[in-house]
C-alpha cells in the first residue's frame, strides 16, 4: 500500500496561487506524508512553470526540524535518504531532466543529518521507476499532457489512488476531473485534499487495504458493536398448543 498523489495544472490556472500550492504540498514535511503532492501534470507544457518552481523551491530553508526558521527537516532515516537518492538517480538515468538537485545539500551544524533539499525532475514519463514508486521525500516530478483527457488518463494509469487535485478556473474542467478521476480524495484548487474528520479517508486502488476506511462514518462503523433487539408487548391468549413455525408479522 502506498500513494502517488498527482496534480493536474490547466493553462488557465491562477499562476501565483498554483505555484505556492505546488511548492507547499510538494516539499512540506520534506515530502514525508501520505498526501504529499509528488507529481504534477502540466496540460499544455511545463516550460513556463519550471523556472518559477525552481526559484520558489530554492528559497526554502533546509535545517533541523527543531529550528524555528526551518521549512524542511531531515528525512526519517539514512535508509530513507538512500532510497530517495536512488529513485532520483533512476529518473535521471531514464531521461528525466534534473532542474533542481537537493541530494548533496549541506546543513551547517548537522553535517551528518539525513537531509535532502527540494528536488525537481522534469520530462518524467509513466514508465520511469521514480513515477511508479512512492518516493516519500522532497521530490517533485513534472510531466506534460496535451489535453485534460490525456492528463486524467495518465493519472488513472498509476497503480495508486490516494489523492489527486486539479488547478483551474474552469468549472467545466473541474467537473470532468472530479467525475473521471479514480483517486479517492479529490481536490479542486486544493493541493492536499485531506477530508475533515467527519468524512472518511477514502484512498482507492493500491492506496487502500481492508474493507472500511478510517474515521468519518466508516470509522464510527468500525468501532461500533451492533446490537439488535426484538421485542413484543401484545397480550397473546394461551392456546395450549406450541407453534414451532417461524414467527411472522402476518395476522392469522
Amino acid at each position: 500500500m502506498g500513494a502517488k498523489n498527482h496534480a493536474i495544472v490547466m493553462p488557465d490556472a491562477s499562476a501565483d496561487a498554483t505555484l505556492n500550492a505546488l511548492v507547499a504540498a510538494g516539499f512540506g514535511a520534506a515530502g514525508q506524508r501520505c498526501m504529499a503532492l509528488s507529481t504534477v501534470v502540466f496540460v499544455g507544457g511545463s516550460k513556463s512553470w519550471e523556472n518559477k518552481l525552481v526559484e520558489a523551491a530554492k528559497a526554502l530553508k533546509v535545517s533541523a526540524g527543531t529550528e524555528p526558521d526551518a521549512d524542511l527537516g531531515p528525512v526519517i532515516s539514512k535508509q530513507a535518504k538512500e532510497r530517495i537518492c536512488k529513485l532520483i538517480q533512476s529518473g535521471v538515468e531514464s531521461g528525466a531532466r534534473l532542474l533542481l538537485d537537493g541530494r548533496n545539500i549541506a546543513v551547517p551544524g548537522y553535517e551528518h543529518g539525513n537531509f535532502i533539499g527540494p528536488t525537481i525532475l522534469s520530462n518524467v514519463t509513466a514508465d520511469m521507476e521514480c513515477h511508479k514508486e512512492e518516493i516519500f521525500g522532497p521530490v517533485l516530478l513534472c510531466l506534460e499532457a496535451d489535453s485534460l483527457e490525456e492528463a486524467i488518463s495518465f493519472v488513472n494509469r498509476n497503480k495508486y489512488g490516494n489523492g489527486a487535485s486539479i488547478f483551474t478556473t474552469s468549472g467545466v474542467a473541474a467537473r470532468k476531473f472530479q467525475t473521471e478521476i479514480e483517486a479517492g480524495q479529490v481536490g479542486i484548487n486544493v493541493p492536499i485534499p485531506v477530508p475533515l474528520p467527519f468524512f472518511s479517508f477514502t484512498g482507492n486502488k493500491a492506496s487502500f487495504a481492508g474493507d472500511l476506511n478510517f474515521y468519518g462514518k466508516a470509522g464510527v462503523n468500525f468501532f461500533t458493536q451492533i446490537k439488535t433487539v426484538t421485542q413484543q408487548w401484545k397480550n397473546l391468549p394461551g392456546s395450549g398448543v406450541v407453534n414451532l413455525a417461524m414467527p411472522t408479522s402476518q395476522k392469522a
